[in-house]
Parts: C-alpha cells; sequence; structure tokens
C-alpha cells in the first residue's frame, strides 16, 4: 500500500490554498498549525505576516510542523497553556463533497484531531485532487503496540484490510509522535464516515483514526483559482 507523501505534487495549487487560508488569521489568536506540505504554505505565509507586525500564539501538532514554525519566527504555545484555539489549519490526504476527510498520511493525525476539537473553527486546505464524491482511500489508524493483534482482528471484523505502515529509512514499522504503529485500512468506498468513525473508536488499542468529520471550512484549490466551501450545520 503506497502511502507516501509526494510534497513535489501540485505545488501551485498547495501554495495558493495554503496562502489563502493563511488571511484568515488575525491579531491576537492562538492558531493550530496542522502538518503537511499544504499547511506547510500556510504556516509560512504567517510567518512573513508576523514579520510585518502580526501578534499569535501557534500550537504545532507534529515535530515537522513545530520545526517549521521556528523556523519561520512564530511563537509557540501548547494545548496545556491554551486549551481553546480560535482557529486551526491544517492539509488532508481526501475530503468529499459533504465535507468529511481523511488524514494519517504523516502519521500526525491523532494530534491533528486534538488541536482540531480544541479549536473554535477548523480549516483545512487542499488541492483539487484530494476532492473528491466519496472517500475511497485507506484510514489511518494510530494504535498502541501492546494492542495490534487485537486491534487488527477487530478491524477485519468490522470489515476492513489492515496493514501496518512500514518505514522508509529504517527497519521496521513507523513510529508515530506519541510512540505508536499506524496501520493503514481499506475499507473500500466509505458511503458512511461518521458510523465507520464510532465503529473504529469503539475498539480498544485504538489511540486514534483518521477519519474527520468536523470540518467547518475548505479552501480547495484547483484551475488556478481557491474556491472556499463552508459548512454550516457545525
Amino acid at each position: 500500500m503506497n502511502t507516501e507523501r509526494r510534497p513535489d505534487t501540485n505545488i501551485d495549487e498547495k501554495k495558493l490554498a495554503g496562502e489563502s487560508a493563511a488571511l484568515l488569521v488575525r491579531d491576537g489568536m492562538v492558531v493550530g498549525l496542522g502538518t503537511g506540505s499544504t499547511v506547510a504554505w500556510t504556516i509560512r505565509a504567517i510567518g512573513r505576516m508576523i514579520e510585518n507586525g502580526l501578534d499569535i500564539l501557534g500550537v504545532p501538532t507534529s515535530y515537522q510542523s513545530e520545526a517549521l514554525a521556528i523556523e519561520c519566527g512564530i511563537p509557540l504555545t501548547t494545548l496545556s497553556q491554551n486549551p481553546l484555539l480560535d482557529l486551526a489549519i491544517d492539509g488532508v490526504d481526501q475530503i468529499d463533497m459533504r465535507m468529511n476527510a481523511i488524514k494519517g498520511g504523516g502519521a500526525a493525525h491523532t494530534r491533528e484531531k486534538v488541536v482540531s476539537i480544541s479549536s473554535k473553527r477548523f480549516v483545512i486546505v487542499a488541492d483539487g485532487s484530494k476532492y473528491v464524491e466519496v472517500l475511497n482511500r485507506s484510514v489511518p489508524v494510530e494504535v498502541l503496540p501492546f494492542a495490534a493483534r487485537v486491534v487488527e482482528r477487530e478491524i477485519i471484523r468490522i470489515g476492513g484490510s489492515p496493514v501496518i505502515r512500514q518505514a522508509c529509512m529504517k527497519d521496521g514499522p513507523v513510529i508515530t509522535d506519541n510512540g505508536n504503529f499506524v496501520m493503514d485500512v481499506s475499507f473500500g468506498e466509505i458511503r458512511d464516515p461518521a458510523a465507520l468513525a464510532r465503529e473504529i473508536s469503539q475498539i480498544p488499542g485504538v489511540v486514534e483514526h483518521g477519519i474527520f468529520t468536523r470540518i467547518h471550512e475548505l479552501h480547495l484549490a484547483r484551475n488556478g483559482n481557491v474556491e472556499v466551501i463552508r459548512r454550516d450545520d457545525l
């Protein structure tokens, strides 16, 4: 199963989407900073805004986003210090027309979900290749190493085909920032993401899965333009 990140793909569209969402950031905000190649453009744009006098604090979702934020001069804080965020901006692996998404290609989805649920407004940035009618990508599931075989059995029971993600630059499985394994689970077409999310969450040993159903706004770049899609029922 190919979960390789391709930061060199659709660079222009990623830049458009990422920089569009950065314009939502206002003075005095505490902002969740997501992980990935599209939201990296958001972080860089916020850094330039800080150079021009913007005063904010950022909460990174991974070591990767933390390092980039520091490089860009963004002052950082934690959820312990600021448990309620004004805004969180993140990338996505796939998002459907009903604003349900799959995240976790970078194995940061647990922290990304915690940050997203801590925010008053959760915004996704994406290029056109990520936008689909029905979700059909494998779902990343972070699991306790101790419970991996149990989770695997239960995932199969509910109709999934799990594969433990293997590292590219070392032998053995990918280890998350939280010290856990990631399973990539194929379910085929996901017609009811919320129901599947509930089923996965009930499995003992699952730390978090990559189905996101609480998304307020999407900045979607395609054909040289950014379309802003808002969800009004949250």
